[in-house]
């Protein structure tokens, strides 16, 4: 035991008590009376739904969390990632396998503690409050779509980014950074083309009212586009959205047909103006720039967490490697990752500001408003959260500071 046990231990103590700290905080601005702010977009009936919805996914939350915060806090107490290391190096002795063996036991071990909290979330939470269509079927058939597809690419992405670590030296943080980042390309390209479609059916928007008037503003917009699709997200659930992927020819507007479902005509138009205007304004570059540096930067500072003694017997090990030291890694950054999300996130929140302003520009601040009202009210989101959530965490302004900036417009 040295400082980084100690060190590790209180990061991960004062992580969980800051995270239900601020889970606290919004659960004191509950109310069974309607704010002032909120008066013309839920109804009684409707808040008072809203209310019980969060305070349950607030209780349900805290319960998950504590289970899993007390299960890794007895792991790192009792040091019991040095001894797994120990008693796979009994039975593996490459580098390589030790790791995948390593990691593949932890991730197996994370999913079937996980998977009762997501089945009562899905089957209890979701379908008590009407947003759940899955049935058993097709949640057990995700879950094993979800596990393969973590396993095939997971792994190989892993097995890559060990060797790299493990062959070559001071450099091995560019090899392994080279291939990250051609992954978030071919995935930003690809994924809705190949991810999508083993979950869901994605099919072209039929010729009508609604592809016309997207195609109009397209055009208004000097935005060319061909590619909509519609996804079936109602077998899931009832809950809409609609995003953009893609580059080039490659780029691609989805929308979920529970959204065509919820809105009118120009509503829909203006959720896609705001998206369009993401792409307009250069966001999804910058946020892919931005993400690789970030991903540059983390892949660096890893490479000294690696060969650290004193990090692996902090973990109950004396032989550094890759997995122990991808564990200290997660816990001794997350103050830092934490700084850095803020930033992320203030930036994120300005995006989408420019977003909602280019919308605005042909004269859809109403639909927007309308939409987004309707959306909201539709999944029972949280309409007033605690400021500090807000300033930390959110990536998208609040609906009520979202609407305050429209109606300015």
């Amino acid at each position: 035991m040295n400082i980084f046990y100690y060190l590790i231990i209180l990061i991960t103590v004062l992580d969980f008590a800051w995270t239900q700290y601020l889970a606290y905080r919004n659960r004191k601005r509950m109310s069974p009376e309607i704010p002032l702010q909120l008066q013309g977009i839920y109804d009684k009936k409707e808040y008072a739904k809203q209310q019980d919805y969060q305070k349950e996914n607030s209780r349900f939350g805290l319960i998950s969390g504590s289970v899993s915060f007390i299960i890794i806090l007895l792991i790192l107490v009792f040091q019991g990632f040095g001894w797994l290391d120990g008693e796979i190096r009994q039975y593996i002795q490459t580098p390589l396998l030790v790791s995948l063996a390593f990691i593949g036991i932890l991730f197996i071990a994370n999913e079937i503690i996980s998977l009762p909290f997501s089945y009562y979330d899905t089957f209890v939470i979701e379908n008590k409050y009407g947003f759940n269509k899955a049935t058993p079927k097709i949640f057990w058939i995700d879950q094993v779509k979800g596990l393969l597809l973590s396993v095939v690419l997971g792994g190989i992405i892993l097995s890559a980014l060990i060797w790299f670590y493990t062959n070559f030296g001071n450099y091995a943080w560019l090899y392994a950074w080279g291939l990250v980042t051609a992954f978030s390309l071919f995935m930003t390209l690809f994924y809705s083309n190949i991810i999508v479609p083993l979950f869901n059916k994605q099919t072209p928007l039929e010729d009508g009212e609604l592809r016309n008037a997207i195609e109009d503003f397209s055009r208004k917009a000097g935005f060319d586009l061909t590619n909509i699709y519609v996804i079936d997200a109602s077998k899931r659930s009832t809950k809409a959205n609609a995003y953009f992927t893609g580059f080039g020819k490659k780029k691609r507007i989805v929308l979920y047909d529970t959204l065509i479902n919820d809105l009118e005509i120009e509503e829909v138009v203006a959720v896609l103006a705001h998206e369009i205007g993401h792409y307009k304004k250069k966001h999804v570059l910058k946020s892919l720039i931005t993400s690789i540096l970030y991903t540059g930067a983390m892949l660096f500072i890893l490479s000294f967490f690696l060969t650290s003694r004193q990090l692996a017997q902090a973990l109950g090990s004396d032989i550094p490697s890759f997995h122990l030291g991808i564990i200290a890694f997660s816990v001794l950054f997350s103050p830092i990752s934490l700084i850095l999300g803020l930033a992320m996130n203030i930036s994120s929140r300005k995006n989408e500001y420019e977003a909602d302003d280019y919308a605005a520009q042909f004269g859809l601040s109403e639909a927007l408003i309308g939409g987004l009202k309707k959306l909201s009210v539709k999944s029972l989101s949280n309409l007033n959260p605690d400021p500090l959530n807000v300033f930390i965490y959110y990536s998208h302004p609040t609906l009520l500071q979202r609407i305050e900036n429209l109606s300015n417009k």
